[in-house]
C-alpha cells in the first residue's frame, strides 16, 4: 500500500470512495456530484487530496483545506475528510493517510492540522490520539448553517 497525491486520473475511483464517505454520513448517493466536486477541488487547487492505493485500487483518501491562524500568522490545515473502504480497514491505511497529511503540514511550514469528529466516532476518537493529535478541550466550536 502506498499513499500519494490524487490526480485527475483518479477521479472515477476517488469519486466512488467519496460517495461511500458521504453515504456514511447519511447523504444521498450522488456519484456525478462527487466527481464534479472533486474535479473542481483538484483543478482549482483549493484542497489537497491524498489517496491510499493497493495494487492499482484506491482504498481510501483524505482531503485537507487550507486555513490560516491569525495569532500564529501561519497556514493551518483542516483535515476535513478521511475515509477508508470497509474492506481495507484495520490495515494501516488511515494512519498512512494521516502521515501524508502531516508531511504536507511540514512541507508547507504550517502551524498544524485541525480536525473534527463526532463524539460517537469510536474508531476516529482512538485513531487520532494514536497519531499524535491532542483533544482540543479548551475551546467551544460553534456552527452557523445557512438556511438556504
Amino acid at each position: 500500500m502506498l499513499t500519494r497525491k490524487a490526480t485527475l486520473e483518479d477521479l472515477p475511483q476517488l469519486s466512488n470512495l467519496f460517495d461511500q464517505y458521504r453515504s456514511f454520513y447519511h447523504k444521498e448517493s450522488d456519484i456525478e456530484g462527487a466527481e464534479n466536486f472533486l474535479k473542481e477541488r483538484l483543478e482549482n487547487q483549493d484542497s489537497e487530496i491524498f489517496v491510499a492505493e493497493e495494487n492499482g485500487i484506491l482504498t481510501g483518501f483524505t482531503q485537507l483545506y487550507p486555513l490560516f491562524s491569525s495569532t500564529r500568522m501561519k497556514r493551518y490545515w483542516l483535515l476535513n475528510d478521511l475515509f477508508v473502504n470497509e474492506n481495507h480497514r484495520g490495515k494501516g491505511h488511515s494512519k498512512a493517510l494521516i502521515e501524508s497529511a502531516k508531511e504536507l503540514c511540514i512541507e508547507t511550514k504550517a502551524c498544524g492540522i485541525l480536525l473534527e469528529t463526532d463524539k460517537t466516532n469510536e474508531i476516529g476518537n482512538q485513531l487520532y490520539p494514536s497519531c499524535g493529535f491532542e483533544h482540543y478541550n479548551y475551546a467551544n466550536f460553534y456552527e452557523w448553517t445557512n438556511p438556504i
